[in-house]
């Protein structure tokens, strides 16, 4: 078992001249041109109109620009909740085709920050890996047996049994094993993500990768993600009744 890991978000891919693009998309919905004259705009100009859209609500054109993030240092926990969020492909590393032998793990803040808590998380990971091993064992020599006694080669054999044996022994694994992911969105679906997810009730794990998304984003593209995060940023909460009651401290420490 390999000791815990930390969060890292990185931008492997995204649409360049992505304000451009979407003020094009834009423009187009409201002129009579073709795609040569509602394309002639300067940055600030792009810049302005992708302002006056969001404004107003009209998101679709954001739907053109796409944003791919690797994700590491995060848990399987976070991974079914990221999976939740539809309108996005992803790519995970693959518990049934690559083994845990020697899993990295995510400690949740509240149990690192208590010594008798923390031992307590330690060992039950310890006991998962202990696990998960001697089941790999026990199930990989009885397929490999299977396999070998139908006249399967050794060597094709062993790489069958192993499969098969970590494809079942991933059962007893935490959601606290890490994983990593391969993810892209376009720009709408991002937005929905951080109105959601850069929340103060969002998930921990998940508001602090939100939260770097959206840092790494606002570089690329301002003008569309300037205003994003939680609505109460922009003077409203949707949280209803399991609102934070915070809202007049975000909106004055947005201004």
């Amino acid at each position: 078992m390999s000791e815990q890991t930390r969060l890292k978000v990185t931008i492997l891919n995204y649409t360049s001249c992505a304000e451009f693009t979407v003020g094009t998309a834009g423009r187009l919905c409201y002129s009579e041109e073709g795609f040569e004259e509602v394309g002639k705009m300067t940055s600030k100009e792009a810049r302005d109109f992708v302002r006056k859209l969001i404004s107003f609500g009209h998101e679709s054109p954001l739907e053109h620009i796409t944003f791919t993030f690797g994700l590491e240092g995060v848990s399987r926990s976070l991974l079914a909740q990221l999976s939740r969020h539809r309108h996005q492909s992803m790519s995970v590393k693959s518990q049934r085709y690559c083994t845990e032998l020697d899993f990295k793990f995510i400690i949740p803040p509240e149990i690192e920050n208590i010594p008798e808590a923390k031992k307590i998380f330690i060992e039950a990971m310890e006991q998962d890996q202990a696990a998960y091993n001697k089941l790999a064992d026990i199930l990989s020599a009885k397929h490999f047996l299977t396999l070998t006694g139908q006249g399967i080669p050794e060597k094709k054999a062993l790489g069958m049994a192993e499969k098969a044996a970590i494809e079942d022994s991933r059962f007893v694994l935490s959601n606290a094993v890490e994983t990593k992911i391969m993810l892209t969105a376009n720009a709408r679906a991002l937005l929905n993500v951080f109105s959601k997810r850069c929340c103060s009730r969002a998930q921990w794990e998940f508001r602090d990768m939100a939260q770097e998304m959206l840092r790494l984003v606002k570089d690329i593209a301002p003008a569309i993600f300037e205003k994003a995060g939680p609505p109460c940023l922009k003077g409203s909460c949707s949280e209803g009744k399991m609102s934070c009651g915070r809202l007049h401290e975000n909106n004055s420490r947005e201004e």
